[in-house]
Parts: C-alpha cells; sequence; structure tokens
C-alpha cells in the first residue's frame, strides 16, 4: 500500500459520519457498505465528488449488505471503521467466542479484520453496550478481538458535547490496534464550541441540546418525551435537518436527496462528525509514528 495516506473502510456507514471524519483528517475511503437505500442516497449525493472510485465501481465498493460480501473482494485498507447494530450473542457464553458471534453484525466485523488484518480499527455503539445481556455481549467482543484476532482493545465513553457540539450523545468507542506496542489514548475534551442558541439563531436556555434520536418528532417542548422542539426567543421551534446537520457537526453544503422525516431519522443514526475526527485524528498519527 501506498505510505503516506491512509486507506480506511466504512461499514454500516448510514450518511457517512466516519466518511467525513476520515476524510478530513487525509484519509481515503476504498470501500463502503449500507443497506439502507434511502441512506445509500444521501451517501452518494455527498461523497460521489471527493471519492468518485467508490461509485465507479459500486457493485464492488459501494455494496449493500455486508453479510453477503466475502471478505476476500474487499481492497486492502489500513483501518477499519463503523458503528455496528447492538445485538445479543448466541446462549453459548463466553467460551466459543469467535464462533458464536455467528448471526450478528460484528461477526461480519471480526470476520473482515481477521481476513483483511488492517493496522488498526474503530468501532462505535450506545453505551448500552457495556450493560447489554448482562455485561456478556462487551465481554464477548472484547475477548474476541484481543484472544481470536490478536489485536489491543480500548474503550470510553465519549460525549459529543466535549468535542465542540451542543448534544451530549453519550457512545462508546471502541479502538484496537494491530500493532499492540502502540500507545493509544483517546484524545482530551475540547469543549463546547457552539450552543443551542447559535444552531437556533436566537436565545435558548439549554446550552446543550437534547440527543438527536429517530422518530418520535414534533411532540413539544411540554411534553416529557420532547427532543427535538425548544423555546427560541420565546417561540416554540423544533428541528430541521438544517440544525440537525450542526448539532452532528456536518458541514452546511452537506444535502439530503430524501424527505424531511427521512433526514431527520438519518441525523438520528448517525456519528457527530467532531468526536469521531478527534478519535480519528489520534490513529492516524500513532500509525504514522509507527511507520
Amino acid at each position: 500500500m501506498k505510505r503516506g495516506v491512509l486507506k480506511f473502510i466504512d461499514l454500516f456507514a448510514g450518511i457517512g459520519g466516519f466518511h467525513m471524519a476520515f476524510h478530513n483528517e487525509g484519509a481515503e475511503c476504498v470501500f463502503v457498505s449500507e443497506w439502507d437505500e434511502a441512506a445509500r442516497k444521501t451517501y452518494e449525493a455527498n461523497y460521489k465528488k471527493i471519492s468518485p472510485k467508490l461509485f465507479e465501481d459500486r457493485e464492488r465498493l459501494f455494496v449493500g449488505d455486508i453479510t453477503k460480501v466475502d471478505a476476500k473482494d474487499i481492497p486492502d485498507f489500513d483501518i477499519l471503521t463503523g458503528g455496528f447494530p447492538c445485538q445479543p450473542f448466541s446462549q453459548a457464553g463466553l467460551k466459543k467466542g469467535f464462533n458464536e458471534t455467528r448471526g450478528t453484525l460484528f461477526f461480519d466485523v471480526a470476520r473482515i479484520i481477521k481476513e483483511k488484518q488492517p493496522k488498526a480499527f474503530f468501532i462505535e455503539n450506545v453505551r448500552g453496550l457495556l450493560t447489554h445481556d448482562g455485561g456478556k455481549t462487551f465481554e464477548t467482543i472484547k475477548k474476541v478481538i484481543t484472544e481470536d484476532l490478536g489485536y489491543s482493545f480500548s474503550y470510553k465513553i465519549i460525549r459529543a458535547s466535549d468535542f465542540g457540539v451542543p448534544q451530549h450523545r453519550p457512545r462508546l468507542y471502541m479502538v484496537g490496534f494491530k500493532d499492540k506496542n502502540i500507545d493509544f489514548k483517546f484524545p482530551e475534551p475540547t469543549g463546547l464550541k457552539i450552543t443551542m442558541s447559535d444552531i437556533f439563531g436566537g436565545r435558548v436556555d439549554k446550552e446543550v441540546g437534547y440527543t438527536l434520536r429517530v422518530g418520535g418528532r414534533r411532540s413539544g417542548v411540554k411534553d416529557r418525551r420532547n427532543w427535538d422542539c425548544y423555546m427560541v426567543d420565546g417561540i416554540e421551534r423544533c428541528l430541521t435537518p438544517k440544525e440537525g446537520l450542526k448539532m452532528q457537526g456536518f458541514p452546511d453544503t452537506f444535502v439530503f436527496p430524501v424527505s424531511e422525516t427521512q433526514a431527520m431519522k438519518q441525523l438520528g443514526n448517525s456519528v457527530a462528525v467532531p468526536a469521531i475526527q478527534a478519535v480519528a485524528k489520534e490513529i492516524i498519527e500513532r500509525l504514522n509514528n509507527a511507520g
């Protein structure tokens, strides 16, 4: 592989938060997997210009169902990235390790790492993964990565608001390296850079907003289930994709060739770009320093 430009793959890609973050740090995306057709439309509309090769050979490089892809057919890469769904494993406990994960999407992450042997991985999940199924899910993932695959394993719950954007959005970040001698540390928080008042362009009492979600929109500020409506200069306003993009750290030039409902769903499923990018920078620096 050409030294200098690190290559990554974007699994369970959604609208490309990982792609945006790693691209901003100078890395090149060489393979994408996302099964949702609406998300694929948004992805292509925004990344076709910066990563044209993906779409010139879309049957091989911009795929839908990762479970149907032979890992051998994936181009060589340095870093595996993705936010895989949280799923329980079989009843076999920790004894079976790698084989126990069959039938889950983490198995596809593991089998690709096993086949391709990348220099590093960066995967993301909800913080509830730590306690999912009594902690068995997380312990199995850790065991597979460290014992079966032989990678280092670091993890931390990171809030999006610690890296500039006004939503807490606590997520579990997991990073590992093939070279276990690499001393990786998660980045220190940089603090809030914009508030909800900046997002709306008017006075909002809450500096940090609610975490973006999927569904249950526009219930109103008095509803305990509310997550997208705010009092702005004394008037109730609800988030649109324009504000949602800012809360997730995407650029203003990002476009949605889908309905507003779909756009808000996609934003709710996405990652916070500045937080991902801060970790991406640390990974890339460690790999470059390691040679």
